[in-house]
């Protein structure tokens, strides 16, 4: 029997990148039930919104891969008394 946080996210992690995803996502809905309807109703509003300045092209999407990059480089930079601004 899995008795522990750490026990259970050793057993997690020998689960393929799939069902890792699908196990995170059940997890944070878990913790989502009984939220306010309203939160809901703001989130689809917010989603249209941002998904109606991509569209227009009033925005541009960042890849993640330079996002994570620059953000582990402000990190860095934090870690020896610097800062830059993404």
């Amino acid at each position: 029997m899995i008795s522990s946080t750490a026990d259970i996210f050793k057993e997690a992690l020998k689960l393929d990148e799939r069902d890792r995803a699908t196990l995170a996502g059940l997890l944070i809905e878990s913790l989502e039930e009984g939220l306010d309807d309203d939160l809901e109703s703001i989130w689809k509003t917010e989603v249209a919104r941002r998904t109606a300045e991509l569209d227009s092209g009033h925005i541009q999407a960042l890849d993640w891969e330079d996002v994570k990059a620059r953000l582990l480089n402000v990190r860095e930079n934090q870690d020896i008394g610097k800062s830059d601004n993404l």
